[in-house]
């Protein structure tokens, strides 16, 4: 059977709008492994019930996506792992074509995602024809992909170490990704492997909250990534008007009475200043 060899890993944040049409496409997947991190032990007991083959990890701490995936990654036992997001559809027919792609190539792949309508699931190295003379028309070699669905090779990632801890909160798969080309590691995207749409800010159900975060983390994340790979002058060179004009903002929107924004833009600017301050990922969503 096709799907002894993969893992589906899902980490989980507030996440009972969508993960169970996620999970209701994955029925012949035998190895599924999802991290909550937010200890919900309802969406626990209801997952099981509908699912009782699910093996599912509550943590009493939000550790966010790059963490709670290495620890998923510490449990499987087969040669790959597929890391999905809880409100992105994989379909079973979508795994095959992407373990079939695998066998094609003889697993030389690090990372494979698939591809999606309307969605830019990957950048590539070069031109498409280049791309296409080196590879075919279904698989081609790309930087790097985002982190909907990855199918991870294992073996291959054991090489560079697994995520980036220091992140939280988005470009942890950007950083994987710049890590593998760095040691020559291959990454693909599979044109006849659909991921149906992701639906974005519904993986979680905390309303602003989600906001907040959002906004404080792609900011700290940004500037992160930048002074890890580029340095820490580089980073502020490129983050320095939208830090001050965040600040600007947030004080415009606040004397407007339009508070919601204005806390916006300061948690972005905040993320920045943290970023540059060499302070951890600490902003955490308040949830009840």
């Amino acid at each position: 059977m096709i799907y002894k060899d993969i893992t589906v890993g899902i980490v989980a944040f507030k996440s009972e709008k969508v993960i169970f049409k996620c999970l209701s496409k994955l029925k012949k997947v035998k190895n599924i492994i999802i991290f909550d991190n937010s200890n919900d032990s309802n969406l626990k007991k209801l997952i099981i019930k509908k699912y009782p083959d699910t093996k599912y990890i509550l943590s009493k701490e939000n550790f966010g996506f790059g963490v709670a995936t290495n620890k998923i990654i510490k449990m499987v036992k087969t040669k790959f792992y597929l890391s999905i997001s809880p409100d992105t559809i994989v379909d079973e027919k979508c795994i095959k074509t992407l373990l079939n792609s695998a066998k094609i190539i003889k697993n030389d792949f690090s990372i494979m995602s698939p591809s999606s309508k309307g969605k830019n699931y990957g950048y590539f190295l070069d031109t498409k024809k280049t791309v296409e003379k080196n590879y075919n028309k279904d698989l081609f070699q790309v930087h790097y992909v985002t982190g909907c669905a990855m199918l991870i090779n294992l073996k291959k990632l054991k090489k560079i170490g697994k995520f980036d801890e220091n992140f939280f909160l988005y470009l942890e798969e950007i950083d994987l990704c710049r890590r593998l080309n760095k040691n020559n590691e291959k990454i693909f995207i599979c044109r006849k492997a659909i991921a149906k749409q992701h639906l974005l800010e519904q993986s979680s159900s905390i309303g602003f909250e989600y906001n907040k975060c959002q906004s404080w983390h792609w900011m700290w994340s940004s500037a992160y990534y930048n002074i890890k790979h580029h340095g820490l002058i580089f980073s502020i060179k490129k983050f320095f008007f939208k830090f001050f004009s965040n600040l600007i903002k947030s004080l415009f929107l606040f004397l407007a009475f339009d508070h919601k924004k204005s806390l916006i833009c300061f948690l972005r600017a905040s993320g920045l200043l943290s970023a540059f301050m060499r302070s951890k990922s600490w902003y955490r969503p308040k949830i009840n």
